[in-house]
């Protein structure tokens, strides 16, 4: 089986959507100019779990133009663009994605994804990782790459235990990516999706952001900029200083429950919203994740605790407790920017996926002289990315002179 997707009479419009893409991509686009011409990737086969947009579609076809036989399998099982999986499909990509796949499903495809035995494998939340590992991967597995912080955190323990069995490039931990993505791409698309799935009125809303990492503040930003009020609820000291004088209020999540009338997670943890904080919220509370994984609300617990569930409107569930009050549910819990909208806009994934792309010629590159341990990717491609962004964006910067860096370089200002 090449392929597994819903429908492929969506392959013309999913062609037009990566289009699209390709227009606000245009530093990838460079990178894939590139691929083109020197193949890095020339009889290589690499695996991919990400979430099927078309920002996704670009990097997988630029992936291909350097020569690479290319799998890929959907990173959440809502975030699929089934039009763009269909228009992979059609440009060779061996694609097994559809949206609203089962957790069953989902597994299913990690593992079709992995029976191509590749020889890089792509990552966003280290699903494909963990289960390459559980499997057992094959010895010349050259590297991958992971690109979410909740993935960082599980390819570190793998690390610390021991039983890495191949190089992993952060690719989160980059600075074109942590400080764009993580905060402007998601905090635009995670108020995008709320929006989506309620088309509630923000100013003056009580917003609750749990979490005060890069995405947490990029979502406490953007809702603030809407008018939005904003609590940040946080367990860092250093983070919830940082959000306190960045002009918001901190408190816990047991004294903020009672007050906000919408929720967004955003840590990257378990159990940040459980029994007790439905119980003191408003009715009409709006609860949200975006972080990676559909733990951070407790959605168990709020199953049990409903005496009815109905489906309001698309990507928007209604939960009535046993006293009348009624908590709605974005997405199930998921990604709730992937769930209910379509992901970061195209210009920050630029970013993002120029990582992808370049982290994997990295480990190519470097085939047997890398341990298995998790990498940091090195300054002059993070560097060489920001300078193929500004250049597409038709910006300028200054370069230092000899003198400027005579002076830098030493400890006698007289010089």
């Amino acid at each position: 089986m090449d392929y597994k997707v819903k429908d492929m009479k969506l392959a013309k419009q999913g062609s037009l959507q990566l289009e699209w893409a390709a227009m606000h991509m245009p530093a990838l686009g460079d990178v894939k100019k590139e691929f083109e011409r020197s193949k890095p990737f020339k009889g290589l086969k690499i695996s991919a779990l990400l979430h099927v947009t078309k920002e996704t579609g670009i990097l997988m076809l630029s992936l291909k133009a350097g020569g690479a036989s290319v799998s890929l399998g959907a990173g959440n099982p809502l975030s699929t663009q089934d039009d763009i999986a269909a228009a992979l499909a059609d440009n060779g990509i061996k694609v097994f994605a559809w949206s609203g796949q089962s957790v069953k499903e989902y597994n299913e495809n990690v593992h079709r994804v992995l029976d191509f035995d590749p020889d890089i494998i792509i990552d966003d939340g280290a699903d494909l990782h963990a289960a390459a590992h559980a499997k057992g991967v094959k010895i010349d597995v050259i590297g991958g790459t992971e690109e979410t912080t909740s993935g960082i955190h599980r390819i570190k323990a793998m690390e610390a235990q021991g039983v890495l069995k191949y190089p992993i490039i952060a690719v989160n931990n980059a600075n074109t990516k942590y400080l764009f993505d993580n905060r402007y791409g998601t905090g635009q698309s995670t108020l995008d999706g709320i929006i989506r799935g309620t088309n509630i009125f923000l100013p003056g809303k009580m917003v609750v952001v749990g979490g005060y990492g890069w995405v947490g503040r990029g979502v406490a930003m953007r809702f603030r900029g809407m008018g939005a009020r904003v609590i940040v609820t946080e367990v860092d000291p250093m983070r919830a200083l940082e959000a306190c004088m960045d002009g918001f209020d901190v408190m816990q999540m047991d004294d903020a429950a009672k007050v906000g009338d919408i929720f967004v997670t955003a840590t990257g943890d378990t159990d940040i919203i459980v029994g007790k904080h439905f119980n003191s919220m408003k009715d009409g509370a709006i609860l949200s994740n975006t972080g990676h994984f559909d733990v951070e609300v407790d959605v168990k617990a709020l199953e049990g605790m409903a005496v009815g569930k109905r489906r309001i409107r698309n990507n928007l569930d209604e939960y009535t407790l046993k006293d009348g009050r009624r908590l709605y549910l974005i997405a199930e819990g998921r990604l709730v920017n992937l769930g209910a909208a379509e992901g970061h806009p195209s210009e920050v994934m630029d970013l993002s996926f120029c990582n992808q792309a370049l982290s994997a010629k990295y480990v190519v590159d470097r085939h047997g002289q890398l341990g298995n341990k998790v990498y940091k990717i090195p300054d002059d491609i993070d560097n060489m990315i920001a300078s193929i962004k500004l250049k597409s964006m038709g910006v300028k910067i200054d370069t230092l002179t000899d003198k400027q860096k005579k002076y830098l370089d030493s400890w006698d200002l007289d010089v």
